[in-house]
């Protein structure tokens, strides 16, 4: 697993392999997000501080599963997709033809370490 670290903050995990954790936390796309997606009513990247990709440490292991482990927990319930991932999931099943290493970025989950803003900035 890996984490985009940003000044210092980790800002989220994927559990992805380091190349498709290079490729999602530097397209244009979720450049895009994290620089109108907020915290503490601050927004999460400026657009010039570098983005620093690391192995993720075992207390950002923790809480990434913890997160996905009641996310499952949470599948009896209606799910409506958040309109800033669905675009993303939506490119991830273009590609499923190419090859197995496309398999493993489908598989990737993001999960952010930082409380996002109810209004982080992003259109609905």
């Amino acid at each position: 697993m890996f984490t985009l670290e940003i000044d210092g903050v980790a800002i989220a995990v994927i559990n992805g392999s380091e190349e498709v954790a290079n490729d999602l936390f530097t397209c244009d796309g979720f450049k895009d997000d994290i620089q109108t997606m907020k915290s503490d009513g601050k927004v999460l990247w400026n657009g010039t501080s570098p983005l620093k990709i690391r192995a993720a440490t075992e207390e950002e292991i923790e809480i990434f599963e913890d997160a996905l482990a009641e996310d499952d927990s949470e599948e009896d319930e209606p799910y409506e997709p958040d309109a800033r991932h669905a675009q993303a999931s939506n490119d991830d099943k273009a590609s499923d033809d190419d090859s197995e290493e496309d398999d493993e970025e489908d598989d990737a989950d993001i999960v952010f370490l930082v409380d996002i803003d109810e209004d982080g900035g992003l259109d609905s």
